[in-house]
């Protein structure tokens, strides 16, 4: 095995909804590993402030505003950045959000939501890509799934819904696109220290750990949550000529939980 099969060096990396948390992490270790940095945003405020996080990093990036569920936008951003920076080699559909509520008291139009910006969105994005990467016969996509692509859990039936499917689109990408050499495949994040989940890991007034947290570390044998730093290996080797002959899986960076039944009670 050469080394150089996990450099990115000369490759353009779109990474959607990547202005912060996740998506910023990855696209950073994309960055370091030598590829250009495009990225996503709804709103210019977003795209700005991705733009300067990735100047403070020493990288140099390219964002666009473009929402991912706009399947006319997002031709035309691929169109663009096809234009101004290249071809995309490497496509992360990160964008994402979660609607935590109670599925007897969700509203269908939420439900909604979340399926076109957690599925929907990932195959646009995905379509848009591919003819460029069937014609030059090479093309990398990794789709952020989740530990709910594998689980259920209260209040997120929406969310569970979408991951569940992207994990099917993940391998579908792969079964009917491997003949091009263009491999698809996941990344199910465990539980990640971002600013979202800050407050479910405060230590209560008494000291103790919040709940969730408590529930958090029972389950991961790590016995700690991720860092955002801890999903860019695993970008990078899927992003790489390392893994030309991996396609259609899901790499689920979290700690162990999948593979962990839990603790004995004392």
């Amino acid at each position: 095995m050469n080394m150089k099969d996990f450099s990115l060096e000369g490759k353009i990396a779109l990474v959607t909804g990547a202005s912060s948390g996740i998506g910023l992490a990855i696209a950073t270790g994309l960055g370091n590993a030598g590829a250009t940095i495009v990225f996503n945003d709804i709103k210019q405020e977003f795209v700005d402030r991705g733009l300067k996080a990735y100047e403070e990093l020493g990288l140099k990036a390219f964002g666009y505003v473009c929402d991912v569920t706009d399947e006319a936008g997002i031709q035309a951003m691929v169109k663009q950045i096809e234009t101004e920076v290249g071809p995309i080699d490497i496509l992360v559909n990160n964008a994402g959000i979660i609607k935590r509520v109670p599925m007897h008291e969700m509203a269908a139009e939420d439900f909604r939501r979340v399926i076109d910006i957690d599925l929907n969105a990932p195959f646009i994005v995905s379509k848009a890509v591919l003819p460029t990467m069937i014609e030059r016969r090479c093309g990398k996509i990794i789709n952020i799934c989740s530990m709910m692509s594998e689980f259920g859990r209260e209040t997120v039936s929406a969310y569970a819904a979408a991951k569940g499917g992207l994990k099917m689109l993940t391998r579908n990408i792969a079964s009917e696109y491997g003949q091009y050499n263009i491999q698809c495949n996941g990344i199910g994040p465990g539980y990640i220290e971002t600013p979202m989940t800050a407050p479910l890991r405060e230590r209560q007034p008494d000291g103790s750990r919040h709940p969730f947290d408590q529930f958090i570390m029972s389950k991961t044998p790590a016995e700690r949550w991720g860092k955002p730093e801890d999903l860019q290996g695993p970008a990078v080797f899927l992003a790489s000529e390392a893994s030309n002959f991996v396609n259609g899986q899901v790499l689920y960076v979290d700690g162990g939980i999948a593979a962990y039944f839990g603790k004995q009670p004392q």
